[in-house]
């Protein structure tokens, strides 16, 4: 096993996570007002909700998708299906809602950089996550016609092993598990990871501020007769 590959995907991983739970407390502490989505529906709604449905309904599956792939352990599902139909349902999908996901991804980038009054509310970091985003979305796609050439799901389990032995803190059988992976495979990955980075400092926090209160919250009186 190569250094290189020990550092990217041994290591790296660590690095990206441990990043992403203190740079998040730290913003949450010391910069709680800033933990938002900076939200430009009001400058401008034409397509807005489509585009933002498509997204959030695509990008979920999604990621429940991979969640459930990677780290459900193998003797688990193969209770319940095989390692080539389970590639098999990931790609068919992965597929549908992946590109889901691109369409609405792209109709808000396309809004975020063409649309004068949103484009002047912008950060950097906020286009620079969508198109980081946009990056992964094809580099995910495109991980579905490499897998078309071994649909007997091999690679499908050394992405699982490498996920697994991550979360249980074995660094050396992760980057074992990758090293013979396709580079398509590896880049999708390392992009993963370098969204878990820059996450505390992006619009991306909004996504583990769920507003559970706000269903038992008591009604505002905003006039009073």
């Amino acid at each position: 096993m190569s250094n290189l590959n020990f550092l990217l995907f041994g290591i790296y991983p660590y690095i990206a996570i441990a990043v992403l739970f203190i740079g998040s407390w730290i913003r949450y502490d010391r910069e709680p007002y800033s933990w938002k989505a900076d939200s430009s529906q009001l400058l401008d709604q034409k397509g807005f909700r489509l585009a933002s449905n498509l997204f959030h309904v695509g990008i979920i599956f999604v990621l429940c998708g991979h969640f459930v792939g990677l780290l459900t352990p193998h003797a688990i599902y193969h209770a319940f299906i095989s390692t080539a139909n389970k590639q098999l349902l990931a790609m068919v999908s992965g597929g549908f809602f992946g590109v889901l996901c691109l369409i609405g991804l792209v109709m808000l980038l396309k809004r975020r950089l063409t649309n004068p009054r949103v484009r002047a509310v912008s950060k950097t970091s906020d286009i620079f996550i969508l198109v980081l985003l946009l990056v992964q979305l094809l580099l995910g796609l495109a991980t579905i016609f490499a897998s078309m050439s071994h649909l007997d799901g091999s690679v499908m389990v050394l992405l699982g092993d490498w996920a697994q032995s991550i979360v249980t803190l074995q660094g050396v059988a992760a980057a074992e598990a990758m090293e013979t992976v396709g580079i398509i495979y590896k880049l999708h990955v390392l992009v993963g990871l370098t969204m878990l980075l820059v996450f505390p400092f992006t619009r991306l926090v909004h996504v583990i501020s769920v507003p559970v209160k706000y269903f038992a919250r008591n009604y505002q009186l905003v006039r009073q007769r």
